[in-house]
């Protein structure tokens, strides 16, 4: 007789519209594998909404730490504002829970570092939401890049062309250095660089640039950076939010083929398209067409990553060094638009102003501005 799958028990922290309708339907595809059993608002009226659709069962709290101390949950499911989930990230890893955070997991590697720690500490994982990862069109594309199948990686293209009105930034803590981080380099393109560096991996130089063209924003509404792989690869990133024809978009070109993603905010396998060269045989080509069974890129597929991970006691994917290299990414072009220079890998260390915050130490600066003053 087969045993039954381990139930986690879950709380949630934040019950706005990221939890209801990513992790709410996360949770509810492997409900034999999780118990929802607490949540969190400081909205009451908003927590009760939630409770109604998600159970009467499930506790309610407007504390976390009370939360936390009365319920001992295994997997803590965060979706509040940014400036929020460093705090709450590590108060549920010293309770010994282990984490899945909405992006970012922080707002800069000063912030990560605490929360390696506190992982270390406790034993228990912070994992950050990067669905897109875990399609099975990313996993199959991520395979032939990797294996060599479509030769080396030669030039690549990310595109997060998004538009958002001023009704969007009208919530206080949005467009803002200490509450978002930044501005769609941290908030939207975001999820589609992180897919980029992990078809393409380690890279090595960033150069940028970034404007506030139209919002009235602390931070930028524009961002553009050059990107060199370790690999030899080159690459061009624009996260956008002035964008009427809204599009997210990867391309990489390889030796032997060029694969792309097109889509807005989730893919599927027919959103991946293989072009061959003109060198390549048909039967070849045939064989780099995205498996059959498709599993959408989507809150659901990572939460199920993350539950495996948890059953063989093994750290999640998109925690540790993963989490960390995206967020390294960002602080580099930050850093590289600021400054008007290169900035390398592994450059941002404890004592650069760039290490403690994406602004540098200059909210009050626009990128465009910094950069002249440096010149």
């Amino acid at each position: 007789m087969s045993l039954s799958p381990v139930r986690r028990r879950v709380a949630v922290i934040g019950t706005g519209a990221i939890v209801s309708g990513g992790h709410l339907p996360a949770l509810r595809a492997h409900a034999d594998r999780t118990e929802l059993v607490a949540a969190v608002d400081v909205d009451q009226g908003r927590l009760d909404a939630f409770r109604a659709a998600a159970g009467e069962h499930v506790a309610g709290f407007t504390s976390v730490s009370a939360m936390l101390d009365a319920v001992r949950p295994d997997l803590v499911l965060i979706g509040t504002p940014p400036s929020l989930h460093r705090e709450q990230t590590v108060a549920a890893l010293k309770a010994g829970a282990w984490v899945l955070c909405e992006k970012p997991l922080c707002l800069s590697l000063a912030e990560y570092d605490e929360i390696a720690a506190a992982e270390e500490a406790s034993g228990a994982y912070a994992s950050v939401v990067f669905q897109h990862r875990y399609g099975s069109g990313a996993v199959h594309a991520r395979e032939l890049i990797a294996s060599g199948e479509l030769g080396a990686p030669l030039v690549a293209h990310c595109q997060t062309t998004w538009h958002r009105d001023a009704a969007y930034y009208a919530a206080p803590w949005r467009g803002r250095w200490a509450t978002e981080g930044g501005g769609p380099t941290m908030g939207h393109g975001i999820h589609q660089y992180d897919l980029l560096l992990h078809l393409l991996g380690e890279w090595d130089e960033v150069r940028a640039m970034a404007a506030r063209l139209v919002h009235d924003t602390e931070s930028e509404d524009v961002s553009t950076a050059l990107v060199r792989f370790c690999n030899g690869a080159l690459a061009t990133v624009v996260n956008s939010v002035l964008s009427p024809d809204e599009v997210s978009r990867i391309r990489v070109d390889c030796a032997d083929a060029t694969v792309e993603l097109t889509h807005l905010y989730g893919h599927g396998n027919d959103d991946w398209s293989y072009t061959p060269a003109r060198h390549v045989p048909a039967e070849r080509a045939a064989a780099w067409r995205t498996p059959a069974h498709d599993v959408p890129s989507s809150h659901t597929a990572q939460l199920g990553t993350l539950l495996d991970a948890y059953d063989a006691g093994a750290r999640p994917p998109g925690s540790g060094q993963q989490a960390r290299g995206t967020l390294e990414f960002a602080a580099a072009l930050y850093k590289a638009a600021f400054t008007g220079r290169p900035v390398r890998a592994g450059e941002i260390v404890p004592g650069d102003p760039f290490y403690e915050a994406m602004h540098g130490g200059h909210p009050d600066w626009a990128p465009e501005e910094r950069a002249e003053e440096q010149a």
